[in-house]
């Protein structure tokens, strides 16, 4: 426990204390946002805000892990996950800056180059990390399982987490925010399951959001990019699939499945019907047109997120304690 409270400080500090001259530095070379023109109106003036701080968060979450963590191979594939994405999301900010547009890599080619990373990572960790192809079901011992399918679902779940955060990411901390109550459920579920160096992996990249987010508040002064919202969605299904709780990841982060929803039913709805079910997707810019400020989406978003985790930890809890029960 200590390893773990130890390692959300330090990532915590190293983000507050690296922030304002990693600020600077972004500032110095001119890396700034690229406001795409399906927006609201009013994100015209987030125009050339530093962005990849992405950056920020990756470095004050891998020099805690590197210290306390115990580098299981479990451990190890999750951390894959994390680097790997926010290489690719790195990547697309890069080409983004070199386009100066909202557009970087496209859409299919973040998915090809997700494919060798997540199979390489689902085969380590079912072969050698203890993972298992069965869906685990609150209150069921059983499970589901799901043989070699389990391969497509958890790109499903990795790929989808990744870009359903990437979505998020459209409000000053927004993104931020909710991921770091989830990251911060999941570091709980990983302790309950004696899997401590899950937990400090987990830990480590709450401390180092809240860190982010304290330059990412509205205003913000630098924003996560690609770079961040890729590896910490990414992470997030990592973390589900290493602790066998993909299921409940639906629960725990239920407000990026309501944001990827509200895309989907729009093109679906715009595409068949010639209709659209809200102003604008994602859903938080439908509430910017309806009249709400920023921080009203924002903090009541964070409330959504913060309950949704909640509510997923404690059905975790609830049902890992039913099974330690004598007789169960």
């Amino acid at each position: 426990m200590g390893r773990i409270l130890v390692s959300t400080l330090v990532s915590l500090v190293i983000g507050l204390a690296v922030g304002p001259k990693f600020i600077r530095w972004l500032r110095s070379r001119g890396i700034g946002q690229n406001i795409r023109e399906l927006t609201p109106e009013r994100h015209s003036a987030k125009q050339g805000t530093p962005t990849m701080g992405g950056l920020l968060i990756l470095v004050s979450a891998l020099v805690p892990y590197l210290i306390f963590g115990t580098k299981t191979v479990i451990g190890l594939v999750v951390f894959l996950l994390v680097f790997g994405n926010g290489a690719i999301g790195l990547a697309d900010d890069l080409l983004k800056q070199r386009r100066q547009r909202s557009l970087g890599l496209s859409g299919k080619s973040k998915l090809l180059m997700q494919v060798p990373l997540v199979v390489i990572a689902v085969f380590v960790a079912l072969h050698f990390g203890g993972a298992d192809v069965r869906l685990t079901v609150p209150f069921v011992r059983a499970g589901l399982g799901i043989g070699l399918f389990y391969y497509v679902f958890a790109f499903i779940l990795i790929s989808g987490f990744s870009n359903a955060v990437n979505l998020t990411d459209g409000l000053d901390g927004l993104a931020a925010g909710a991921v770091a109550v989830c990251l911060f459920a999941y570091a709980g579920i990983a302790y309950l399951r004696g899997e401590t160096d899950l937990a400090v992996l987990a830990s480590s990249l709450t401390g180092a959001c809240i860190g982010f987010l304290w330059y990412n508040t509205h205003p913000a002064e630098v924003f996560m990019g690609d770079t961040g919202s890729l590896a910490l969605g990414a992470g997030l299904a990592g973390l589900a699939v290493a602790t066998g709780t993909e299921l409940l990841l639906l629960l725990v982060g239920g407000l990026f499945v309501m944001e990827a929803l509200s895309v989907m039913i729009q093109v679906v709805s715009f595409r068949y019907f010639h209709k659209r079910v809200f102003l604008m997707t994602p859903i938080h810019h439908h509430f910017e047109l309806k009249g709400w400020s920023e921080t009203k989406i924002i903090v009541r978003f964070w409330m959504i997120s913060a309950l949704l985790a909640a509510a997923g930890f404690s059905l975790f809890y609830i049902s890992h304690l039913h099974f330690s029960l004598p007789g169960f």
